[in-house]
């Protein structure tokens, strides 16, 4: 079922980008998209969370680089102040330490800039409807060449990787699983070891890399 069908009214956009030739671009792309509503503009951090506030959004599209922050700033706190909104970033920086990055701020979404007007608003109704995605170019570069990095899990590990991707703290996990945080990070420190990565994040982002694939199929 679509947001609109959910709620009966339109996704409220708003759009933080800070030059404003693009920004006014894409709201209006966004404006022209059936269901979706542009209702705030901002070009930094400070307004982005002042408007935020006001607003309250269903979606924020959120650039990386701003002049008094990044896009994560945003995300993080809006993400306190307007638990209900959904991010997406929308950003020219290919790069996996910043997808990591985006989406364990709690970002929905991670597309390139070069991505067409019309999947921008696909990917806003679907993050609106409770998805999380990646760009499929993104996706694709991080499953080229790699085996199931998961087949040596034990299953309580892979009960943990899936924690993990849904944005749970390790207390947030213990509490789930009904074990000690202690035990959380043992687990998490073995299935890096056999995913053969190395940090938390890097696991969210090929968790959710995952799970745009498989929405995608």
């Amino acid at each position: 079922m679509s947001y609109e069908q959910q709620t009966g009214r339109d996704i409220r956009v708003m759009i933080i980008d800070d030059h404003e030739i693009v920004r006014r671009g894409i709201a209006e792309i966004v404006d022209r998209a059936d269901g979706l509503t542009v209702v705030a503009e901002a070009g930094s951090v400070a307004e982005a969370v002042r408007r935020g506030e006001l607003v309250r959004p269903d979606v924020l599209l959120v650039d990386l680089q701003l002049p008094d922050g990044t896009g994560i700033d945003i995300i993080t706190t809006l993400r306190e102040k307007i638990p209900d909104a959904r991010s997406v970033v929308l950003t020219s920086f290919d790069d996996d330490d910043a997808l990591a990055a985006a989406l364990n701020a709690g970002a929905k979404a991670y597309l390139l800039k070069t991505v067409r007007g019309a999947e921008i608003a696909d990917v806003v109704k679907a993050v609106a409807a409770g998805r999380t995605l990646l760009d499929e170019r993104t996706v694709t570069r991080r499953r080229a060449d790699h085996d199931d990095p998961t087949a040596e899990l034990t299953p309580s590990e892979r009960k943990v990787l899936d924690l993990i991707g849904d944005g749970l703290s390790n207390r947030e996990i213990g509490e789930k699983l009904g074990v000690a945080e202690k035990t959380v990070k043992n687990h998490i420190t073995a299935l890096l070891s056999k995913m053969g990565l190395q940090r938390r994040t890097q696991v969210a982002a090929w968790v959710a890399g995952q799970r745009a694939a498989g929405w995608r199929q």
